[in-house]
């Protein structure tokens, strides 16, 4: 499945940083902070110290959430190829005293070594990868045996009469809102379109097999709205 180039998904990104987290806590109507919640849970599962790699961190809120849980002596590394993005999140996390790192990085080419992380999270990021099996596949390298992918998407509802309200919703209104809040209404244009392009469960777990995970499994939220995927390497 191949996504647009990454300058231009990092030029969008850089963009619309300043609005990003506000743009996405209007349109969700708060719930992304629920849905976020959700997923460290399944990343926090343990009492011991763990490193952890959140791809596409974009402004670092899901790196803060799962290193405000995470056990002391904990290290969250965040990467995103949005500099404005990481320059909104580097703030965050200096007012936060969290021990995370945030770096510039490209989840299909990841600058670590085999096995270095316990967990791999990525949360609203992994339906902008430019190429999603070579994505999934560097995620799944850099995971130690035994160590966990936990991902957190936005998706469309499968009942067609919810879909037709959430289509018009993400369609019509989305990049108004988008426009409202960022100035881009471009932006806010393609990201919905990028929602509804992603694969379903029934096609998008077949692939986290394909790429050395196992035991992977998936709850909806909001009707499908947004979907939890969690799988074991």
């Amino acid at each position: 499945m191949i996504m647009p180039q990454k300058e231009t998904i990092r030029e969008l990104f850089d963009d619309i940083a300043p609005g990003y987290d506000r743009f996405n806590h209007v349109s969700s109507f708060q719930a992304d902070r629920k849905w976020r919640r959700k997923a460290v849970d399944s990343i926090v599962d343990t009492d011991t110290p763990l490193q952890v790699l959140d791809v596409a961190t974009g402004t670092a809120d899901f790196a803060i959430d799962i290193a405000r849980r995470s056990a002391a002596g904990s290290h969250v590394t965040g990467i995103d190829l949005s500099q404005g993005m990481l320059d909104i999140g580097k703030e965050k996390v200096a007012k936060e005293g969290l021990d995370i790192t945030l770096e510039i990085g490209d989840a299909e080419n990841l600058a670590f070594p085999d096995g270095t992380f316990d967990r791999v999270s990525v949360a609203f990021g992994v339906r902008n990868f430019e190429n999603l099996a070579k994505g999934l596949q560097e995620m799944g390298r850099v995971l130690k045996p035994g160590g966990k992918l936990v991902i957190l998407e936005l998706s469309y509802p499968r009942n067609p009469v919810i879909r037709w309200f959430y289509k018009l919703y993400a369609l019509r209104i989305l990049p108004l809102i988008g426009k409202s809040i960022t100035g881009n209404e471009q932006a806010f244009r393609y990201l919905p379109a990028s929602i509804l392009k992603f694969p379903l469960p029934d096609r998008f777990i077949p692939m986290l097999h394909e790429s050395g995970f196992s035991s992977v499994t998936h709850r909806q939220f909001m009707f499908g709205a947004c979907r939890m995927y969690c799988a074991i390497r």
